[in-house]
């Protein structure tokens, strides 16, 4: 039986990083070409959520994610991903470790929505945030995906499993 290849689930720091950074429209559009074509492929996704973050940007890539990427931010509102975002929520009111500040902020912006539905949806999350155990301010993706044996990969990471390649 052949095994699917993973299907990665993008938080919404790996588009601003990108954007903003070392990928920037102007320099790489063959990122956000090649994040397209991945998508079209089955192999990339990210939610709704997410897309409201980038969204609140009111830049290129806001724009970038209304024209472009819109049909490949899926919905959080689906059975399997509602079960799981409690689940989620539910570890993360009863870690001690995290501010009541933490906690409402994880419940509040995509990232606790992100991590559930790779939990429901059996995907790679792909965040450029990194695990730290005595972080109290706030909740790393990491950590949550951890907690409920999610993978999580960094951008570089993701495009190097997908082979890609701009040479």
């Amino acid at each position: 039986m052949a095994v699917s290849p993973p299907r990665y689930a993008l938080d919404a720091d790996v588009f601003i990083a990108a954007a903003r950074r070392y990928y920037a429209f102007d320099l790489v559009p063959g990122f956000w070409r090649e994040l397209i074509n991945q998508a079209r492929r089955g192999r990339v996704i990210s939610v709704d959520r997410v897309r409201v973050d980038l969204e609140r940007g009111k830049d290129q890539l806001a724009q970038w994610a209304k024209d472009e990427f819109s049909g490949w931010f899926d919905s959080a509102a689906q059975p399997d991903v509602l079960a799981a975002y409690a689940r989620v929520m539910a570890w993360a009111k009863a870690q001690g470790q995290f501010t009541a500040a933490a906690k409402a902020e994880f419940a509040n912006v995509s990232d606790g929505w992100l991590v559930a539905y790779a939990l429901a949806k059996g995907c790679v999350v792909v965040t450029n945030e990194v695990v730290n155990p005595y972080i109290k301010r706030r909740i790393p993706i990491p950590n949550a995906c951890d907690a409920f044996a999610v993978p999580y990969r960094d951008t570089f990471a993701m495009l190097r499993d997908l082979g890609v390649s701009w040479a």
